[in-house]
């Protein structure tokens, strides 16, 4: 298990210092369709996801991989997460530590420690998802 390294200060003054990550679910015509995406909070930006019919680990391991394909130099980087079973996963820690990312999480149940991605979430879904089927 991670530290809250964070403490809901979801500020950087550089890119690949602090990235954010959760996984929504959306309704498709065929099911569910899960999207485990992470930001950076440098640039606002989506650096890295993943989609997948299942919700596991394997879901967000492959998006850090490819936020890291993207960015590439992210040694020291906070990846901030809720207490999710796929972030806790052996897979997800030796990712991190594949890659010299240091781990950090909320606190359970405490939705806005992980504020600044759930508010992409909550835009994704109204302003995108919901507007067709």
């Amino acid at each position: 298990m991670f530290d809250d390294r964070v403490q809901r200060m979801f500020r950087a003054d550089a890119p690949n210092r602090l990235w954010l990550t959760d996984i929504t679910e959306h309704w498709t015509g065929e099911g569910k369709l899960y999207c485990c995406a992470i930001k950076d909070v440098f640039s606002n930006r989506i650096v890295g996801y993943s989609i997948s019919d299942r919700m596991t680990a394997k879901l967000a391991v492959d998006a850090v991989r490819n936020a890291v394909t993207r960015r590439t130099e992210v040694a020291g980087c906070i990846l901030h997460a809720d207490r999710g079973s796929q972030f806790r996963s052996r897979a997800m820690a030796r990712e991190l530590r594949r890659h010299d990312m240091v781990g950090s999480m909320g606190r359970a149940g405490a939705a806005g420690d992980n504020a600044a991605m759930e508010s992409f979430w909550s835009l994704l879904q109204t302003n995108i998802l919901n507007q067709q089927r």
